[in-house]
């Protein structure tokens, strides 16, 4: 069977605790892989060794590490099916799907190439005589990144190129569902000349978590996942001192308004909601219907999710895979199952699907759940996989107002062929990423991914200017160079004279 152990100090290291953990197939239900679980000693080594590498790392020119970032984007773009591959074994999700997550990654190291205008800093000159000022930004030191199953190689993508461009070390704690692309990930950047050290892959779990959390040499915790585990990250690294930026779950509303091209908003509910197998922080959960549009829409996306062909993720035929473990998948289809017994009517049931030599994978259908109630679990939780809802209001105030309600605030989107009701939504919806006409409005590298509300713990977005401004601290020094023909002044105990 295949182990997959940690990446520290520029190498493979066997884990030591005597724990490992299974990886599973969800095409097949089948255990491929074992992956160690660290001690806390392990997460010790591997701290230690950012620490050491961060000596050199921290004050190393900005054109070796745009050099290093450079190769690395390179082998990356020619690696892709391979990264894409091993998403697809161990998450399931279908290779078109994996070869998107990569891509969607490799923008942020292409943000970090790009450094050297990120990291500029200002300067005021003749703020009094012969006075400057000037504003720069240095980085952390050693940070750390905890990500989830669900984008195995892009989440991390978002965080560690750009902390190691900014001159930070890394330690990253993957998800121990799917950890073999973090490792590849790992070995391409050594590959490409990243010192030793500077990129560091522990696997584990909440023994891993909490020893990074506590540990005294981490200067900040970068975390993507569940609100109730953002909230704790936040809090308990918080509580050590520590910077954090905590991401966490979703209920992603999609407000169609009476106008809007219900065709497009169909093709837009069904491709956001069911992709991925509905397993991604920016999946439209929620579809609000204003008006006497709704029977209309719900018919249509009825009629597009029976037609997605779901199999396993290795199948260039298949559209949607199965979900990451079994207890995922049975936890997903009882929210099915209670939306019916609290009055929802189930349009589309997928609990029973099946496929057909593939008997034992960790399969659900898509399922449509029309004239959902506020108060029913399955509008109130995060699923997190491929259920869809539909809510109904009468008017667009009372649309914004169910949206704006909902204690979640990461994405959201509406649909219409009115500007002006646009640009009133966007500046009236309470959530920090607006689609219109977009239904998963990510955004691109250069501006920063973060929600509001419980979808968002700590200050900063995660990449972009938040994610450079995150991974460094400003300093601000001022200077004075006396002219050459000026004598001693002498002593002066007041304030500075700037005029």
């Amino acid at each position: 069977m295949k182990t997959v152990n940690h990446w520290i100090g520029g190498k493979t290291v066997e884990g030591a605790s005597g724990n490992w953990g299974p990886v599973t197939d969800p095409a097949t239900g089948e255990v491929t892989t074992e992956v160690a679980l660290a001690s806390v000693e392990e997460v010790d080594a591997a701290v230690a060794a950012a620490k050491e590498a961060y000596e050199t790392w921290g004050t190393s020119s900005l054109a070796q590490r745009t050099a290093v970032l450079f190769r690395y984007r390179a082998l990356l773009d020619a690696r892709r099916d391979d990264i894409a591959a091993l998403i697809t074994a161990e998450h399931g999700k279908v290779h078109s799907d994996a070869l998107g997550e990569v891509a969607r990654g490799l923008e942020i190291v292409e943000l970090a190439c790009g450094i050297t205008t990120q990291l500029k800093g200002e300067l005021s000159t003749q703020v009094s005589s012969r006075v400057d000022v000037a504003s720069i930004r240095q980085p952390l030191g050693v940070v750390a990144g905890i990500t989830p199953f669900n984008f195995p190689a892009m989440v991390p993508m978002w965080m560690f190129p750009l902390a190691i461009a900014c001159g930070n070390t890394f330690v990253l704690k993957p998800s121990e569902k799917d950890p073999s692309a973090a490792n590849l990930l790992a070995e391409l950047a050594a590959e490409a000349g990243l010192p030793d050290g500077v990129l560091n892959v522990v696997h584990g779990d909440k023994v891993a978590v909490d020893a990074l959390l506590a540990h005294p040499d981490v200067a900040a915790v970068s975390f993507v996942g569940s609100t109730p585990i953002a909230r704790y990250i936040h809090t308990t690294a918080s509580a050590n001192g520590k910077r954090v930026q905590a991401l966490g779950g979703a209920k992603n509303h999609m407000l169609v308004l009476p106008d809007a091209d219900l065709d497009a908003a169909a093709d837009a509910a069904v491709s956001a909601a069911y992709g991925s197998a509905g397993e991604r922080c920016m999946a439209i959960s929620a579809v609000v219907a204003v008006g006497h549009i709704a029977d209309e829409l719900v018919e249509k996306i009825r009629e597009r999710a029976e037609k997605i062909k779901i199999g396993p993720g290795n199948d260039p035929t298949s559209e949607m895979g199965p979900l990451i473990t079994k207890a995922h998948r049975d936890k997903v289809a009882s929210y099915v199952t209670g939306a019916a017994a609290q009055g929802a009517e189930v349009v589309l049931d997928g609990t029973g699907h099946t496929v057909d030599g593939f008997e034992d994978g960790h399969w659900i259908g898509l399922s449509l759940l029309d004239k959902v109630s506020t108060d029913s679990d399955a509008y109130r939780d995060e699923i997190f996989g491929p259920v869809l809802c539909v809510l109904r209001t009468e008017t667009y105030e009372e649309g914004v107002a169910l949206i704006n309600a909902s204690p979640f605030g990461n994405g959201t989107a509406v649909f219409t062929r009115d500007g002006g009701a646009a640009r009133r939504f966007q500046l009236e919806v309470q959530a920090g990423m607006v689609g219109v006409n977009v239904p998963i409005p990510v955004p691109v590298g250069y501006h920063s991914f973060g929600g509001w509300k419980d979808s968002l713990f700590g200050d900063h977005h995660i990449y972009g200017n938040d994610g450079v401004h995150f991974y460094t601290r400003g300093k601000v020094v001022t200077t004075r160079w006396p002219d050459p023909s000026e004598g001693h002044l002498g002593v002066d105990l007041g304030f500075p004279r700037n005029h």
